[in-house]
């Protein structure tokens, strides 16, 4: 996926989930988050950011915040990205077969997935998570405890339990990993819950990104370390 109009920045500060304050161009501006997660590890006061910039008089704010530096690497966070490039992933990398239908935000029970995907002799539903937690060169998830997560696990197994294939695709935002896990100090049921699942046959991928200031894209598998 491509971003157009792409701006550098500083960052400032976050008053809240939804805002930034960013120095572009030697002015501070307001800019909306695409991440209401905590990102404490990335925004950090000075770091440099990547802003896209909107003509559009209606919105509240002209600017995106997209991309974050840390050290020699750059972070994608664009919650909507994964799922956008995961789509294109799908279709480009024939990794689930020839796809006769795809479509996405699917109801499934008290659900609704990612991904419906079927293929000539496939119905798969996929959920999809983007990563931007790394210590240590490791990623991991959910960087805040997230019951929506652990939901979406137990109804990927019902799915499988009724006949479907069913998977969980970690999109990491960045392009080093050394592997991904659950992030069991912050949420220890959803370690749990994705294990079972596992266990109950629904496929675990992990993916990481080729990242520039205007483009990201999936690039190759990660290992999963349950």
């Amino acid at each position: 996926m491509k971003y157009d109009n792409i701006k550098k920045g500083i960052f400032i500060d976050r008053p809240n989930r939804f805002i930034a304050n960013v120095e572009i161009d030697g002015k501070s501006e307001i800019v909306h988050v695409k991440n209401t997660g905590r990102c404490r590890e990335l925004l950090i006061p000075g770091v440099t950011v990547y802003v896209q910039e909107f003509k559009n008089t209606t919105r509240k704010t002209k600017f995106d915040l997209i991309a974050v530096c840390k050290g020699s690497e750059l972070y994608n966070i664009d919650s909507q990205a994964p799922n956008k490039v995961f789509g294109e992933w799908i279709l480009k990398s024939g990794y689930f077969g020839e796809v006769e239908y795809i479509k996405p935000e699917c109801k499934y029970g008290d659900s609704r997935f990612d991904f419906y995907i079927q293929t000539k002799d496939r119905k798969i539903y996929a959920e999809v998570k983007g990563v931007t937690l790394e210590e240590d060169g490791i990623l991991m998830f959910p960087d805040a405890p997230t019951e929506r997560g652990v939901k979406h696990l137990k109804e990927l197994c019902k799915c499988v339990e009724e006949g479907y294939d069913a998977c969980i695709c970690f999109v990491i935002q960045t392009e080093k990993a050394e592997y991904f896990t659950p992030n069991i100090r912050t949420h220890p049921q959803f370690a749990e819950a994705l294990l079972e699942a596992k266990n109950k046959g629904v496929e675990i991928l992990c993916l990481n990104c080729k990242v520039r200031e205007d483009f990201l894209e999936i690039d190759d598998f990660v290992e999963v370390k349950l």
